[in-house]
């Protein structure tokens, strides 16, 4: 069996946690990680094999030069991921749950082992993150269900190559083999900000690297077109996030069907406003095609994950563009106390905005 060695510390893990909802949950997640893990193919034998379509035979070809630069050019550290490669049948390889209360952008937490607490819950089945889903309505909570395109074990396993790398456009492809890959660098528990802005300002500089080598650079002013689609949205968010909380902090002092009207009001605002601003765009935006239903769950998530990306962008330029001296450098931030560390990102981030 593959990798045996690396899923036994996963079938102790399971036998160490307590309770029922915490078994049923680490042992979806546990079997749903060892059939990935388990159903890999090496990429050489997959390019081999002749009834594998040319399609597939070529991004996978391009995976394997993805790799060398991504270990020679950006220092990056592949190890032994992303050599074998698993047919998923779907675009996705798992399914996030996130869920906020009615008058609240903060986000439920669910805390893991090793990874901290983070604002969203990974099921390989999406019934089973359906069944919670559930139980967060009844509580009255807003929920989000999104497919996940990848993860990343942090380097404790050797991450395939699946079907949802290979469903994507190559530069795609190769900027997400990127930006898991930066997830081996560093990770802050609990800091889901920290982590994906970080993943993120590599993958873009990583992409502009790579397609500058492949004589393609049109094709990174594409993905920095989308970059600014996605800052534009944040700015979006951030603004009617504050008009948001103000009216959650009237909680107890307004009617609660008031403030549900009120709530409503503003979200359906956001989404003409978002619709407004994407009409013009050659593809869709953060939030997919309008119009779109927003949430207090899916706005928390949104936020989270692109808020210090001009911060790292600036760290990176500060650096050189010297990728192992980045890397010491986000090491060394990585381990400020978070007031710190949040005022240290915010003053990179200014300094970026300054240069643009």
């Amino acid at each position: 069996m593959k990798q045996l060695s690396q899923i036994y510390p996963l079938l102790l893990l399971v036998t160490l946690l307590n309770g029922c909802t915490a078994i049923g949950y680490y042992s979806q997640a546990v079997s749903g990680h060892i059939s990935l893990m388990v159903s890999g193919e090496p990429v050489e034998a997959v390019i081999a094999d002749d009834s594998t379509p040319a399609g597939l035979r070529d991004k996978l070809a391009v995976s394997r030069q993805a790799r060398e630069f991504a270990a020679q050019r950006l220092a990056l550290p592949v190890g032994d991921a992303f050599r074998e490669y698993v047919d998923l049948e779907r675009s996705w390889v798992v399914v996030n749950l996130v869920a906020a209360p009615e008058f609240s952008l903060e986000p439920h937490s669910w805390c893991y082992p090793i990874l901290g607490c983070q604002a969203y819950r990974g099921y390989f089945r999406l019934k089973d993150a359906q069944q919670e889903q559930v139980l967060f309505h009844a509580r009255g909570f807003d929920t989000f269900i999104g497919g996940v395109t990848a993860y990343s074990t942090l380097g404790w396993f050797d991450d395939p190559l699946h079907t949802g790398f290979t469903h994507l456009p190559e530069d795609r492809m190769v900027a997400l083999m990127f930006h898991e890959m930066a997830h081996r660098v560093v990770y802050i528990p609990g800091d889901t900000a920290f982590n994906e802005s970080f993943a993120t300002a590599v993958e873009l500089e990583g992409l502009r690297l790579w397609l500058s080598e492949q004589g393609k650079p049109a094709q990174f002013r594409q993905a920095l077109e989308r970059l600014s689609h996605r800052n534009q949205t944040l700015a979006l968010v951030q603004a009617f996030s504050s008009r948001l909380q103000a009216l959650y902090e009237q909680q107890g002092s307004v009617p609660d069907d008031q403030l549900r009207a009120r709530k409503a009001d503003l979200l359906e605002q956001l989404a003409q406003a978002y619709q407004q601003i994407s009409e013009d765009w050659p593809e869709p935006g953060p939030f997919g095609p309008a119009p779109v239903t927003l949430n207090n769950a899916n706005l928390a998530l949104f936020r989270q994950y692109n808020q210090h990306v001009p911060a790292f962008r600036q760290l990176l330029r500060e650096t050189g563009y010297d990728f192992a001296g980045f890397y010491r450098a986000v090491d060394e931030l990585s381990q400020k106390p978070e007031p710190q560390r949040s005022e240290l990102l915010t003053d990179l981030s200014e300094r970026f905005k300054e240069h643009l």
